[in-house]
């Protein structure tokens, strides 16, 4: 059985899982502000939202709820429901706290160099907050988080691969600029939980 769906019984307890949660998924609602406020865009499942709404005006919470929907199915099968009952709660936060930020905070000009650096920074932290508390932001994050598991890949080196074609995508619509600031983000995004989400040394889950 995998080790996600066997934690040892001295993990997270639930008010610890829940501070976790809450503290990752406000930290990438935040790094998503000033991802729109440079007009850049990012991988995994979020990017491919961010790269919806732009030329639709959909709201990218509800675009990014959406197109998580399908990754709960191999959720549940190979990961468990308790992993994917948190995946779940995760990206339905995170999708609220995207669209609710702009009501109460403001943006104004900011170079799409430290956009994308503040981005990646504030998303990899709270991804790495979200992983320790056994959840992701569903979508490749799941992907991912199941081939580390079983030894097959990193999960930062998962979802590297997964940004390759989102961004080649990109390419297609957006200027070069545009692309490579995006790119600065997910490198810094990718790097710091290559760098920090060891199985060795902090099991995700909880």
């Amino acid at each position: 059985m995998l080790l996600l769906d066997t934690p040892p019984p001295d993990r997270h307890t639930l008010a610890e899982d829940i501070q976790g949660i809450l503290i990752g998924t406000t930290l990438v609602a935040l790094s998503i502000q000033f991802l729109r406020a440079s007009e850049l865009f990012t991988g995994q499942i979020a990017g491919l939202a961010l790269i919806t709404t732009y030329p639709t005006g959909w709201p990218f919470g509800v675009v990014f709820f959406v197109m998580n929907l399908p990754f709960y199915f191999l959720a549940i099968h190979q990961l468990g429901w308790r992993f994917t009952i948190k995946n779940f709660i995760a990206v339905t936060l995170m999708s609220v706290m995207a669209e609710l930020m702009p009501l109460a905070l403001t943006i104004g000009d900011l170079h799409p160099g430290m956009g994308a650096a503040l981005f990646g920074i504030l998303a990899g932290m709270g991804l790495l907050s979200l992983f320790r508390h056994g959840a992701t932001l569903g979508g490749v994050g799941i992907v991912a988080l199941w081939l580390q598991d079983r030894g097959v890949l990193k999960a930062g080196n998962t979802q590297l691969m997964f940004d390759a074609v989102v961004f080649a995508l990109a390419l297609l619509l957006f200027p070069a600029d545009v692309v490579g600031w995006s790119l600065l983000g997910a490198v810094i995004l990718n790097v710091i939980i290559t760098v920090n989400h060891r199985r060795d040394r902090y099991i995700a889950k909880s």
